[in-house]
């Protein structure tokens, strides 16, 4: 039953591959290493023969029995065939697909060979067209392998399981980004093979499973720090405490001469002892040393208040208006030629001073007679319930002031004349 399993199937297809590679690396592990260093050198020089000469001069530093007895190996197994007409060597077919086999051995040993490799075949795979529902599998196991990882750090809530993850877990990230334009290409492209649409869309539900766990493991680590206590003014934090606890050889030392009789802690549970700890830490112990009672009085030190007011210009304007409306009450009727007496050229309120005063008094005016603004605490009501309205013209014309050229034409009105024009 077991030859019937799909992958037991492609392994009985490939039963010369796996006897030639069984006896490249069978008997010592010196001899092993020996023939796959001939046999990986062998297949990286760019010739397709070698001569007798050839050879001597790649493997110099190896004496002539021990490289007669690799190539021995390696022409028995059928990897290198010996041409006797042309006397060279050449590799055979089978020792094309062993190189491909082994070529990751090649590489430098990196921090990312658990995933960097698969997503290298399976990128490459996809790009040449030449995608494998197996390929696809294992690297979804290896992402199921990984979210599995990293949540149980997360699940413990130790920061030092969180901090010895971390970089591990951006590399994945890192790795997965590069790929993903690869693995987006083969999830959403359309396939013949069944096998091979299905193992893409679970990889894609791998992918984004472990790009979501991004998010939970930044909010774990900040978990971490919220709960990490300073000690003193030192600098000195918990984690640091726990870290140096950690790597001291014998705890139990810490005590010295203390006790008649050694003790050895025995720690049952982190977490209960962490939350003691800090609660210790933050809970407020009365000082014997202090007296109880109230501290003596003391002088206050003088100070000052800053608060917000508003503009000097806003209340200038607000007495001036006011005390034009003195000499116009808005009660009395206004008799012939009243209204140029009362009424007061826009010029006369508004110029005075630099531009920028000049143009703030100018925008100050609409409020005049505003029912809205009336109802407005402050200044600004003070000024809107004045007996004034402001009435403009279209029509500019130039005064004669320092800082202002020309302006709107217009006058200020009493609020009663300004109510007998519009009716």
């Amino acid at each position: 039953m077991a030859a019937e399993s799909p992958l037991a199937w492609a392994l009985g297809q490939r039963l010369e591959l796996l006897d030639t590679l069984r006896g490249l690396l069978s008997g010592g592990q010196a001899a092993a290493r020996l023939r796959l260093w001939v046999f990986l050198e062998l297949a990286a020089k760019p010739q397709g023969r070698l001569q007798r000469e050839d050879l001597n001069q790649l493997f110099y530093a190896l004496k002539p029995e021990a490289l007669d007895t690799a190539l021995k190996r390696l022409r028995e197994l059928g990897l290198v065939v010996w041409d006797t007409t042309a006397q060279d060597y050449s590799l055979s077919p089978l020792a094309q697909q062993l190189q491909a086999l082994l070529a990751p051995l090649t590489r430098a040993v990196g921090e990312d060979d658990d995933m960097a490799a698969l997503l290298a075949q399976v990128a490459g795979a996809q790009a040449l067209g030449l995608s494998d529902p197996s390929q696809i599998r294992h690297l979804h196991a290896q992402l199921a392998r990984l979210h599995d990882q990293f949540a149980d750090a997360i699940e413990s809530g130790s920061e030092a399981r969180l901090r010895e993850a971390q970089p591990r877990f951006e590399r994945a990230l890192k790795l997965v980004h590069r790929a993903g334009e690869a693995l987006t290409a083969l999830i959403r492209s359309e396939h013949d093979d069944a096998r091979l649409e299905r193992e893409a869309r679970a990889l894609g539900n791998g992918q984004a499973r472990l790009l979501t766990m991004a998010s939970q493991f930044t909010r774990a680590l900040q978990q971490a720090d919220r709960q990490r206590v300073t000690l003193g003014s030192t600098g000195v934090t918990s984690s640091d405490v726990r870290r140096w606890l950690q790597s001291h050889p014998d705890p139990s030392q810490l005590m010295g001469e203390a006790l008649s009789m050694g003790v050895k802690p025995v720690f049952i549970s982190g977490h209960e002892l962490v939350d003691v700890a800090e609660g210790e830490f933050e809970r407020d112990r009365p000082d014997p040393q202090r007296s109880q009672g109230l501290p003596p009085p003391s002088q206050a030190v003088a100070g000052e208040m800053e608060t917000l007011r508003m503009p000097v210009e806003l209340g200038d304007l607000i007495s001036q208006l006011g005390q034009l409306a003195l000499l116009a009450p808005a009660g009395e009727q206004p008799q012939d030629g009243a209204d140029a007496l009362t009424a007061q050229p826009l010029a006369d309120v508004v110029l005075g001073g630099s531009f920028g005063k000049a143009a703030y008094r100018m925008q100050l005016l609409p409020l005049l007679g505003d029912r809205q603004a009336r109802t407005l605490q402050g200044q600004t009501g003070d000024l809107a319930r004045l007996p004034w309205q402001a009435g403009f013209l279209p029509v500019i014309e130039k005064v004669d002031d320092p800082d202002v050229l020309a302006m709107s034409a217009g006058a200020i009105h009493p609020e009663s004349s300004q109510e007998k024009n519009h009716e």
